[in-house]
């Protein structure tokens, strides 16, 4: 008996699960048999068939008797999608004042089968008129004797309307807006006669959203752009992770590095800003991705260059080199628009001439090494380099007519004539580096030049390599005369792996970085080491050294950390990157953060301690969210699956109060009502469900009801309040996030575009306008704004950069104190 319970009482779960989705697809189908029904009433009235039995009739008025008082939907066409182009159709005409149609129900500018007035694109929300019966969809103002009658001109019209929809690809060209919900990737919107809802179409899928009985006319919700603003106030975040010269000291003592699209200049310690103290600005004025850093001879001025890409409409974005003024950040010399592929991987400046030439090396397949004039922004020089990546381009300090390269298997040097400015490939030749009986290694990442001329290379074997000149025995192109030449002189094997950088200290003595091992070592004279630290696994391994004052060192890691600190003392993080989603508890005790295994933190805010350590399933977690009195926490899963843990005053206890499950897809967002007993969510399929987790977690299957409930927070990219961000032709990926403010005035968006938006709240009219914001190289994962509405947060994806806003405008909370991620706030990539 035992033994036979245990299969039948795990198989009944299923079946109930099995039995609720099969229910949910009968109330689809339902839906869109309503929806069919609707729309042949609408041709009905639209295509009026020929009383006399011929073919020309001309359009008689639309019969009040034949207006449906029932949700107006649009059918969604799967067989055969539609070939016009994407885009907002126009709605059910605008009711106009003073104009009725027969039986003094308002009219809805019928005409012969054209569709309402107005352009293509616009919506037009049709109102109840007041005090007027108007008929139901079982009922009728005929008498019973015409009901047969009727039901045979229904049937003729939905006929006809299937006629219509299967018919030539010619016949279709021309989209009908009235008849088709655009094509599979297509955000289209449309508003039923009485007002009671909007529905969208993404990929193909109808969204119905059910608008707010308070909301009686499109004319009442706000429009036109929001009286607040952003200003970039702190970038959090350092590229280290695939990219090398990215981190140097200026004259000014502020650190320059670079994330996403912004170079960040950091002074450390002292001043106000941000966490810690410190103070940052921002050079904005590259449109992708930066690449490559490089500081003038003088201190000031600074070069990067940005990799190729992409805007909004596709168009292609052109690889350049910025030079600019680290002091008043004004760009100086746009360089090399339209002259580089892919990207700029790598550039130095000239030395022994004051930095009057700039060396640039793209990402093209032949890796083009090309030299500039600063001053004119004129190209003197270029020459194929290689087809493997080079990694490194610099000036000997001694002869600007000396350049290295190094990179993959190669270390080149370069003879530069000078010229007198002609462009040509005549004026760069090269001489490959001779290994001779040391073994070539796989990859040369980095060479420094040493005082007395001799380079210095770290290659992935873990080997110094100590290049020393000599005459060549032939002349070389060029100046005349016998050219110096680079040959091995000595090894040093110094880490296990590859060293990814090399630091020539003010005292003399140069530091190295290892990968593998992630030592950070301190070599003197004859490279004997001298002193060394290693740094902390979850760092990384060294990426990048600078030299800051005095003893003090900056590290950039490949696992997008900058730390702090020097040889004796050992280092400590100023930017640093860990988990996927976040929630502060309401008493700001403690705070949730979910990773991408399942597993989920409770930490101390004050002692960051980790007071509690579950697993839910095995696949990631896309949002947590505590209840507004912190009662309880919800966490979203991509195992589809919303768990509720009830949750200890303090919010350090939690035990499972159940489970929320119903989504056909991974949980993307979800909200608590104001009243802590209800949630709403989204999913991947683009859901919109509906939970009374008080009641049992039960799903709301009549979400009709829940259109009026008031929401604690608003972060769910679906939903009436905010339809409106979507963009024209949207395939259902174009909103990451979304959350609007506190004092609910406006609405931030994180965009598919690398683009923060601010709308007003609420929105919910077509095509809404949009303050725009740059900055971020990828798409944007997430917004948030902090408890007081004083700053926004947002997270870049690929580009692993968190962006600090401060928000400026009316209306706009006056921030007290330095803003870290404080209690009310949470995040989620």
């Amino acid at each position: 008996m035992d033994g036979a319970a245990g299969p039948g009482a795990g198989a009944a779960p299923e079946a109930l699960r099995a039995l609720s989705r099969r229910l949910r697809a009968q109330e689809e189908e339902m839906e869109l048999v309503k929806a069919a029904l609707a729309e042949a009433l609408r041709l009905l009235r639209l295509r009026p068939l020929d009383r006399d039995g011929g073919g020309d009739s001309p359009a008689v008025p639309c019969s009040p008797a034949l207006v449906s008082r029932g949700t107006q939907t649009e059918m969604q066409e799967d067989a055969v999608p539609s070939l016009g182009p994407a885009g907002l159709s126009n709605g059910p005409p605008g009711l106009q004042a003073g104009r009725e149609a027969p039986g003094g129900l308002p009219s809805e500018g019928c005409s012969g089968g054209t569709g309402g007035p107005g352009p293509p694109g616009v919506l037009w929300a049709a109102q109840p008129p007041a005090h007027v019966d108007t008929p139901r969809r079982n009922s009728s103002s005929s008498s019973p004797s015409e009901w047969p009658r009727q039901k045979l001109s229904r049937k003729a019209v939905s006929s006809a309307n299937l006629l219509l929809r299967c018919g030539s690809t010619e016949s279709r060209g021309g989209k009908d807006p009235l008849c088709s919900p655009g094509g599979p990737g297509s955000r289209r919107s449309n508003y039923n006669l009485e007002g009671i809802s909007v529905k969208m179409f993404l990929r193909g899928r109808p969204i119905t959203m059910y608008i707010p009985s308070g909301v009686r006319s499109l004319e009442e919700l706000p429009s036109g752009l929001p009286p607040e603003t952003l200003g970039l106030d702190w970038v959090y975040g350092y590229r280290g992770r695939d990219s090398r010269s990215n981190l140097f000291v200026l004259r000014s003592g502020e650190v320059v590095y670079f994330i996403a699209c912004v170079v960040v200049l950091y002074r450390p310690g002292g001043g106000p800003g941000g966490p810690g103290g410190g103070s940052q600005r921002h050079y904005r004025g590259h449109s992708d991705c930066v690449r490559c850093l490089a500081v003038h001879p003088d201190g000031v001025r600074v070069a990067s260059g940005q990799t190729a890409g992409v805007d909004k409409d596709g168009k292609p974005l052109q690889p350049v080199v910025h030079v600019w003024d680290s002091e008043t950040l004004l760009k100086l010399q746009e360089i090399g628009l339209g002259a580089f592929e892919r990207g700029v991987g790598a550039l130095a400046f000239s030395l022994a001439d004051q930095g009057a030439f700039l060396c640039v090396v793209d990402d093209s397949n032949e890796h083009m090494l090309s030299v500039w004039d600063c001053s004119r922004g004129t190209k003197l020089a270029e020459i194929k380099s290689t087809n493997d990546s080079v990694l490194a381009v610099g000036f000997s300090p001694r002869d600007s007519s000396c350049i290295v390269t190094s990179g993959k298997s190669h270390v080149h040097f370069w003879n530069w004539s000078g010229g007198t400015g002609a462009p040509g490939n005549n004026t760069l030749a090269r001489k490959q580096g001779v290994f001779g009986k040391y073994k070539k290694p796989k990859f040369i990442p980095c060479f420094v030049f040493l005082p007395d001329g001799d380079i210095l290379t770290g290659d992935s074997e873990g080997n110094i390599l100590t290049w020393g000149r000599s005459l060549s025995d032939s002349k070389m192109p060029g100046r005349g005369g016998a050219k110096e030449t680079y040959g091995i002189v000595a090894q040093a094997h110094a880490h296990e792996g590859s060293i990814f950088a090399l630091c020539l200290r003010r005292d003399g003595t140069l530091l190295s970085g290892g990968g593998r091992d992630r030592r950070l070592v301190q070599w003197g004279p004859g490279l004997v080491a001298l002193q060394e630290t290693e740094i902390p696994e979850h760092f990384g391994a060294v990426r990048a050294i600078a030299e800051g004052p005095g003893a003090e060192l900056l590290v950039g890691t490949t696992k997008n950390a900058l730390l702090r600190g020097d040889l004796a003392q050992g280092f400590s993080a100023v930017i640093q990157e860990t988990g996927l989603c976040a929630d502060f508890h309401p008493s700001g005790a403690v705070v949730a953060v979910g990773l991408n295994t399942g597993r989920w933190l409770v930490l101390d805010t004050e002692t960051r301690e980790i007071v509690s350590d579950v697993t839910d399933g095995n696949e990631q977690l896309s949002v947590v969210r505590y209840s507004p009195d912190g009662l309880y926490l919800a966490i979203g899963s991509h195992d589809n699956t919303i768990y509720i843990y009830s949750v200890s005053s303090d919010g350090a206890k939690s035990s499972r109060f159940g489970r929320c499950v119903g989504h056909s897809s991974f949980i993307t967002h979800l909200d608590w009502s104001k009243d802590g007993n209800f949630i709403m969510s989204n999913s991947g399929d683009y859901e919109i469900l509906y939970w009374h987790v008080a009641g049992g977690c039960k799903l709301l299957r009549n979400r009709y009801e829940s259109r009026d409930r008031e929401w604690a927070t608003y972060t769910c990219v679906l939903g009436f309040h905010v339809y409106g961000v979507w963009p024209d032709g949207s395939d259902g990926t174009d909103i990451n996030s979304l959350c609007r403010s506190h004092n609910e005035r406006v609405v931030a968006v994180a965009d598919d575009f690398c683009k923060v938006h601010l709308f007003q709240y609420p929105c919910a009219r077509a095509k809404a306008p949009s303050r725009v914001f740059a900055g971020h190289g990828s798409h944007v994962t997430s917004v948030r704004f902090t408890h007081d509405d004083a700053y926004l947060v947002s997270l870049g994806g690929k580009d692993a950069s968190i962006f600090q806003w401060r928000v400026l405008g009316a209306g706009a909370a006056t921030p007290s104190r330095t803003p870290s991620l404080s209690p009310a706030s949470s995040l989620d990539v």
